[in-house]
């Protein structure tokens, strides 16, 4: 039950969260009682202050402090663009090779306000597979970079519903039938991962990096991209 931790010192820690577990309990929760907050509170033997959220079906580099002070600190350096939040998706259709969406959005369930997104995206590799598609014989799809410049909610699963380029396994902004297309594959999660999270030393203004790997099925996903090094693009 425990997870994964790429990073820990006395301020903070960043641990690999799986895809369908909630980060902590919300009006989302909807009678879920296993929370990675409830976990790591285990897992380390002390509080934490979980310095941003990751979606429930969102895996990837998940990042917590074990005292205010350090989540405060924490979270002005992710509130500035100072960060690198680099996540992986994989999307229906081939967008262009580099792209940037700026939309903005709502804050979500009861926050109607629209506030600036914006999402630089850059295409690392495509697959066209013997799937039939809205009158095609085959389909396509991008394994795309997604960077982040804003925090909104599911920002970049909205984004890509935006320019029709929906992303995979996401049940409630994505495709059915592209989404059909993956379980047949036996892909069953939502293909978005945050994979890198770079950022300064709150003490010590130290370069702190870390990358998380990706489980099983994503993993599955990436085989379908040939020629993609998932390890040469961390080098």
């Amino acid at each position: 039950m425990h997870l994964d931790v790429l990073h820990l010192d006395d301020a903070f820690a960043v641990v690999n969260k799986p895809a369908g577990l909630m980060v902590h309990d919300s009006a989302l929760a909807r009678g879920e009682t296993d929370f990675a907050a409830d976990r790591l509170r285990e897992q380390f033997g002390r509080p934490i202050f979980l310095v941003h959220r990751l979606d429930r079906a969102t895996s990837g580099c998940l990042l917590l402090a074990f005292d205010r002070e350090s989540a405060s600190s924490l979270g002005k350096v992710l509130m500035s663009r100072e960060v690198q939040k680099d996540y992986w998706a994989v999307c229906r259709g081939w967008p262009e090779e580099a792209f940037v969406i700026d939309h903005p959005l709502d804050g979500g369930p009861g926050k109607p306000q629209k506030k600036p997104a914006v999402t630089r995206f850059e295409r690392l590799a495509t697959t066209e597979l013997q799937l039939p598609s809205s009158g095609f014989e085959t389909s396509r799809y991008s394994l795309l970079r997604a960077e982040l410049e804003t925090g909104r909610f599911r920002q970049i699963r909205r984004h890509l519903k935006h320019v029709s380029h929906h992303l995979i396994g996401d049940t409630s902004h994505g495709d059915g039938r592209h989404n059909r297309n993956f379980r047949m594959l036996g892909i069953h999660r939502m293909l978005l991962h945050a994979r890198r999270l770079g950022f300064a030393h709150p003490r010590d203004g130290s370069r702190v990096e870390v990358v998380a790997p990706v489980d099983a099925e994503f993993a599955k996903a990436l085989a379908m991209f040939e020629g993609f090094d998932a390890d040469a693009r961390d080098r």
